[in-house]
């Protein structure tokens, strides 16, 4: 097994405790002393930082939430002064606000480059590693992070960033590429146009890929797997948190491994707020414990996921994250019935002859909703007859009504008329009027 930095990621859990506990009391007198925001909210939950004493006592400090970004926009969340910061990111803000992450030269250097290093060598990069990275450049943080972590490990970067689909096809054929960064969407969308383009994943050096920015399912990443022929692997991150490396899975694909000695990680029920005993789906919810410029204490990612606390056959010690089923502020309520797209994914891809794009699309008849699933299928179905049409159309009704326990409506769209996406993908669209 090959590990960027054993000893690190292999570190007894005793050991990393002790670490992670050293690191959150540190943290949290800093933001006391610098962050007037996060003094007023511990202040009023009657928590000091001298009332961290071991890491369960994590559970009286107060939730940073979304909101709490925004109301301290742009930068009165940073613990340092904006002389030491030398980087500013941020998300795309489609909801308001654009989310901030301020950097200083340490946080790039060796808290990004570093857990984004670990991540690569997870996959199987190394120095004799090409590394194509189609995450997108800019306020963005998945290109860049990808690209650090290349660096890092002495991997050549290939920053090809978002776009111009054919000619990053070219180049990763021109340039030996044997890794893609990318969202998983994008991957299936490339894999496309090189089959218009003639080239065959035999064509190039592809072996393995670091897909992540939305939510891949265990089906999607199968059909990644056998149309580009390579490795796939999940990597999970947040512009608020760091970027990407939060979170890597090994070989083992068994969950993905948190950088424990970066970030704390816990569950929660997100309408009690209780913490969850690993094991128990819930919200993540994320302490940073090294990040300099804007530490953040108990942040509420509003991702879904499961938290394991066994050893991995890896040998990596640190905790293990599920695939994220999806973000608890993004899920679907269709007459009480919660509804996840990966949910609908997993459906659809067990089914030959559907294609990998497909759109959720809400909408209200009278008092009732009503969920319409448009799904592409593949050339040669949409081109056989109405029959055969009508007979699949009437397979994925049963299916999803069967997994998600409400009526839908299935639409079958020719290939390519789903609107591809250079980023994440956009799988929902609700007309509904609240």
């Amino acid at each position: 097994m090959i590990y960027w930095d054993k000893e690190k990621e292999c570190m007894p859990r005793e050991e990393l405790e002790k670490l992670q506990l050293r690191r959150l009391k540190e943290t949290v007198f800093r933001v006391y002393a610098f962050v007037p925001a996060y003094k007023h909210k511990m202040d009023q939950a009657g928590v000091k930082p001298h009332d961290i004493n071991c890491l369960e006592d994590i559970k009286y400090l107060p939730f940073t939430t979304k909101q709490d970004l925004r109301d301290n926009y742009p930068f009165n969340l940073f613990a340092v002064p904006m002389s030491e910061v030398v980087r500013i990111q941020s998300s795309s803000g489609t909801t308001g606000k654009p989310t901030v992450g301020g950097y200083t030269k340490r946080d790039i250097n060796e808290v990004w480059a570093e857990v984004m290093a670990r991540s690569l060598v997870c996959a199987g990069a190394s120095r004799n590693s090409v590394v194509h990275v189609s995450y997108g450049y800019g306020l963005f943080t998945g290109g860049l992070g990808a690209h650090y972590g290349a660096e890092k490990i002495g991997a050549s970067v290939i920053p090809a960033s978002g776009g111009n689909t054919k000619r990053q096809i070219m180049l990763m054929q021109d340039y030996g590429s044997t890794h893609l960064a990318c969202t998983p969407s994008y991957s299936l969308f490339m894999y496309e146009v090189a089959q218009e383009m003639g080239i065959k994943p035999s064509d190039l050096k592809l072996r393995a890929g670091i897909f992540g920015a939305e939510p891949c399912s265990e089906n999607m990443r199968r059909d990644i797997e056998n149309k580009w022929k390579i490795d796939a692997f999940d990597i999970y991150g947040l512009t608020e948190i760091i970027g990407p490396g939060v979170a890597i899975e090994c070989a083992c694909k068994n969950g993905m491994h948190l950088a424990e000695d970066h970030f704390i990680a816990e569950t929660i029920d997100p309408l009690s707020l209780e913490v969850l005993e690993p094991g128990n789906q819930g919200e993540l919810v994320i302490t940073t414990i090294t990040k300099e410029a804007m530490p953040l204490i108990r942040y509420r990612t509003r991702d879904l996921t499961t938290l394991e606390k066994d050893r991995c056959e890896c040998g990596r010690t640190h905790m293990r994250m599920q695939k994220v089923l999806g973000r608890s502020d993004d899920m679907i309520i269709i007459r009480g019935v919660n509804v996840f797209p990966s949910m609908v994914e997993s459906v659809l891809l067990n089914i030959p002859g559907v294609e990998p794009h497909y759109l959720l699309i809400v909408d209200r008849r009278g008092t009732l909703d009503e969920l319409e699933v448009q799904v592409e299928v593949s050339e040669r179905l949409f081109s056989d007859e109405v029959k055969k049409l009508e007979g699949l159309g009437a397979l994925i009704r049963k299916e999803l009504e069967s997994a998600l326990g409400i009526a839908v409506k299935v639409r079958l769209v020719e290939p390519r008329s789903i609107e591809r996406s250079e980023g994440k993908a956009k799988r929902v669209i609700d007309k509904r009027k609240f």
